[in-house]
């Protein structure tokens, strides 16, 4: 007969590869709308040429994500996490599925309005971001680390994915008049399939894994009010009656996790300083691939790393966890500032690929490295607050970066 905790365990455990491949997916929706739009930039380079469109419309997007983000934290005790994620979902796939009807409806034409209305979709995929990345982070952060690790390694693989599927395309589609939207329209279809699968997986699929409804019932008995909706749409209901348990505040939390705050702020202002305005612009001509072709094999070679970089975790040995070794191992990514500006200046093509996959693997090391180690040692409700306030940086440092990235105009043949 099995016992009481050998049955809490098989409970513990079962559904555990099912949630470990649904995280990748919803990790993996989080972030191909906006992978789609900067894969596709050479079309809106083409289209709006003399508007900076891979910095402007990071630049539009970013403070929408900050902005809802940080609002979104500091309420995140008293918000439905499900009606949240699900916002975030469907979010992502009407402005998807919008971006397609804007392109037809101004037959791929440029000029201020169409990139006016592009500026527009693109700050509500800031806004969708904020609810579903936060959202998701925060939900994970009391589960398995395995579970934060397999959503970051689907935000990486869009990225990958994204940037292969382009070159794949682009090579298709490049000898037919035409071909370079028609290849666009094509990967804003298939963004739209994944956006939707990924509502319909977290509203009716996720909820009802054991290994999630149980992680979900021990937070509930630890004090959080977040799960609530999720355990109901799961067949479990909590009593509303349970009495509050003390925990720490979100000032709190920070103090003793600052480091870590800032780990990952200092990780994407370096990563977002670079990509992809710079290689889109700033990457010399010491090169053979051509200018449509080399900042897109760039930003794929930094994808492919960025994702293997997120699986090197699970290997022990190689995971950092000292707080002390994260923060060296993340000051030291900026010595690549130097190394990106005269490689872009005087080196080779293969330098620069170098570069940018070793950019990769490192933003995404060390990314899944905090965002895992954080959590440990607290309880649902505040680990649920931590990794809300982690994202809150996390966006904070895109934004910072996206800014900086205007910084390697001064002085460069492409005009303000």
């Amino acid at each position: 007969m099995t016992t009481g905790n050998g049955g809490v365990e098989l409970t513990r455990l079962e559904g555990k590869f099912r949630a470990v491949v649904v995280c990748w997916i919803l990790g993996f929706g989080s972030l191909i709308s906006w992978n789609t739009m900067l894969t596709i930039g050479d079309y809106y380079y083409q289209l709006f040429p003399k508007y900076h469109p891979s910095r402007v419309l990071t630049l539009v997007y970013q403070p929408f994500a900050l902005g809802t983000m940080a609002l979104l934290a500091y309420n995140e005790s008293r918000i439905n996490t499900r009606r949240r994620n699900l916002v975030g979902y469907m979010l992502f796939t009407l402005s998807t599925f919008l971006l397609i009807v804007l392109d037809l409806a101004t037959s791929g034409k440029g000029g201020v309005g169409p990139f006016v209305g592009v500026c527009v979709i693109v700050g509500a995929f800031g806004v969708a971001d904020a609810h579903v990345q936060g959202g998701m982070v925060g939900d994970l952060s009391f589960m398995r680390p395995e579970f934060m690790q397999s959503f970051f390694a689907g935000l990486a693989a869009s990225g990958a994915l994204t940037s292969a599927l382009r070159l794949v395309t682009k090579a298709a589609f490049e000898k037919y008049k035409d071909g370079l939207r028609k290849g666009t329209m094509l990967f804003l279809a298939i963004s739209t399939f994944f956006e939707l699968l990924c509502v319909l997986l977290y509203a009716f699929y996720f909820p009802k894994i054991p290994i999630v409804k149980y992680y979900r019932s021990k937070a509930a008995s630890e004090g959080s009010k977040t799960v609530s909706a999720d355990l109901a749409a799961a067949g479990v209901h909590r009593s509303e009656n349970q009495g509050e348990v003390e925990r720490l505040s979100n000032k709190e939390l920070l103090f003793q996790n600052i480091d870590y705050a800032l780990d990952v702020y200092l990780i994407y202002v370096l990563t977002l300083s670079i990509i992809p305005g710079f290689l889109y612009e700033n990457t010399g001509l010491h090169h053979k691939l051509g200018t449509s072709w080399y900042p897109l094999v760039l930003i794929a070679s930094y994808n492919v790393w960025d994702l293997v970089g997120r699986y090197l975790p699970l290997i022990k040995w190689l995971k950092i966890e000292c707080r002390k070794g994260l923060m060296i191992a993340v000051l030291s990514r900026f010595l690549l500032i130097p190394a990106f500006y005269f490689t872009g200046k005087y080196g080779a093509q293969g330098w620069m690929i170098f570069l940018c996959s070793f950019l990769g693997i490192t933003n995404g090391h060390l990314t899944v490295c905090v965002m895992t180690v954080a959590p440990k040692g607290y309880k649902g409700p505040e680990q649920n607050a931590l990794g809300n306030l982690i994202v809150v940086f996390l966006l904070g440092g895109i934004f910072s970066g996206v800014a900086l990235d205007w910084l390697w105009l001064i002085g460069s043949n492409t005009a303000f």
